[in-house]
């Protein structure tokens, strides 16, 4: 019989927001750019994005407007 191993559970490595991430991420938001496209820039989740935006009061995360359907007549 083989033996299995457990495999540990990998670590994350927390990081601090600096002054400039937080710039870049208010920048983002200005901008209306997608979380996901937020989060591959800064290197960072999704989560800890959208925590850090609501932490700062600031909107993320835009989704386009859907459009508006046509009446139909009576």
């Amino acid at each position: 019989m083989a033996k299995t191993v457990a495999r540990r559970a990998k670590r994350v490595a927390r990081r601090d927001w600096s002054a400039q991430d937080e710039r870049e991420l208010k920048r983002h938001s200005k901008s209306k750019t997608p979380v996901k496209d937020i989060s591959k820039a800064l290197k960072r989740t999704a989560g800890a994005l959208r925590q850090k935006a609501r932490h700062l009061g600031i909107p993320i995360g835009h989704r386009r407007a859907k459009k508006k359907r046509a009446r139909r007549p009576l």
